[in-house]
């Protein structure tokens, strides 16, 4: 079997479209509401917790506390209930936990503060999704 059909394979494989789908739902709800600096890193080689974190910046707490909000209820309408969602309200950092995929939204200080890019770096690849205008 040649990589191109190994690859094949495993892009046809459920948990991988399932996936796809959580990583598409949440990066349309973060661009619903206009989430600033959009991440996906991969950590699948990394912990067997998550394969993805998306890590996306509210410019406001209230802009910060709508996204979380959104993302978790876009989420949970397409079947991907939340595990858990820590810090809402006042907080600068709130955590939705989709299983596979953990959204981080913050606000960019606290972004820079806490560095989660650097913390999963090491054997990470890097997304940037595109944003389209």
């Amino acid at each position: 079997m040649t990589d191109t059909q190994f690859a094949s394979l495993v892009n046809q494989h459920p948990a991988h479209q399932q996936l796809t789908t959580c990583l598409d739902i949440v990066q349309d709800a973060l661009d619903d509401l206009k989430a600033k600096n959009i991440t996906i890193l991969d950590v699948a080689d990394m912990t067997e917790v998550m394969e993805r974190i998306v890590i996306a910046e509210g410019t406001s707490t209230r802009h910060l506390k709508a996204v979380a909000d959104h993302v978790a209820m876009k989420a949970k309408q397409a079947g991907f209930n939340p595990i858990g969602v820590e810090g809402q309200g006042t907080s600068d950092w709130t955590l939705i936990d989709l299983g596979a995929v953990v959204v981080h939204v913050m606000m960019p200080q606290a972004r820079t503060f806490y560095d989660l890019e650097g913390l999963w770096q090491g054997q990470s690849q890097r997304e940037r999704m595109e944003k389209t205008a």
